[in-house]
């Protein structure tokens, strides 16, 4: 990963730490696009120390405000000429009652699915211009527990709000299947994948009984960071997926999808509300 650039979001905490510090251990210089900058400074000082690796850059960002997500997209494409890897991983999930953003947006849909889909058409020509590039996009397998209603895509009021998580990890499919579609032919790849369940983060927020349908679908079973970090990485760096786009993997393997989540008509249409809820106007890059 020596000369390359990447954005990795969520990076000072969970998989998205160990992500940084594996890719920072390639040589990549690596941009840490993070919401808690104290915390994320003091991992990166960490990084450092590890990797030996001093390319190592600490961004502000809060993908539940697309005032945050606009501001750091300008920064990059004023400041970087090439992003190699955008890898979406930073992710949050509430318990009972549910947030609104500053743009009247439910929270956990606002941070998992509209900031990442404003930031990649924001990045996007950068991202072609460097070409050949990739997006990961982290999603979960928690999404069979959820279906996606497209009359109700901005979901204020959902009780209990932890259900969104699985419902915003269902958009993200849906999104990364129709943007590696309208991507096609522009060598930048986009995958995504489950990264097992993972003992830290988000999942302290869910109370029982709101955690069962989480626990039956790992068995109870929790992976380290580490080890939730490998798909990511193999996804960013691996020559075997270079010309691979619009897969699932799971495990550093290729996995299947249930049949809504093959459904590109549902895709095309939460794309197209998602276009209507983030604001992007005529000025802003097309996908």
């Amino acid at each position: 990963m020596e000369g390359k650039t990447v954005i990795i979001t969520g990076a000072n905490s969970g998989i998205g730490k160990e992500t940084a510090k594996d890719l920072a251990g390639r040589g990549a210089r690596i941009i840490m696009a993070c919401r808690n900058l104290e915390t994320a400074n003091a991992v990166k000082d960490e990084i450092v120390k590890e990797t030996n690796n001093n390319k190592i850059l600490v961004k502000k960002l809060d993908l539940g405000s697309q005032k945050s997500v606009r501001e750091f997209a300008a920064d990059i494409v004023k400041t970087e000429p090439k992003i190699d890897v955008l890898i979406h991983n930073a992710g949050m999930a509430l318990a009972f009652r549910g947030q609104t953003s500053e743009d009247g947006i439910e929270l956990t849909m606002a941070t998992n699915h509209y900031g990442p889909f404003l930031l990649t058409h924001l990045l996007i020509d950068v991202l072609k211009k460097s070409a050949p590039a990739r997006i990961v996009i982290v999603a979960s397998e928690l999404y069979r527990l959820a279906s996606v209603n497209v009359n109700k895509l901005n979901p204020i009021g959902t009780f209990p709000a932890a259900y969104l998580y699985y419902v915003s990890k269902f958009a993200n499919i849906y999104f990364a299947r129709e943007l590696a579609k309208r991507l096609e032919g522009t060598n930048v790849t986009v995958n995504f994948l489950h990264p097992g369940m993972i003992d830290s983060g988000i999942w302290r927020n869910v109370p029982f009984p709101l955690n069962l349908p989480m626990m039956a679908i790992t068995k109870g079973f929790f992976k380290t960071t580490k080890a939730g970090a490998q798909t990511t990485i193999y996804l960013a760096t691996s020559d075997e997926v270079a010309n691979v786009s619009g897969k699932y993997f799971m495990d550093c393997k290729e996995a299947t999808l249930n049949a809504g989540a093959m459904d590109m008509e549902k895709a095309r249409q939460i794309w197209e509300e998602s276009v209507k809820l983030v604001k992007l106007t005529p000025q802003d890059p097309k996908i």
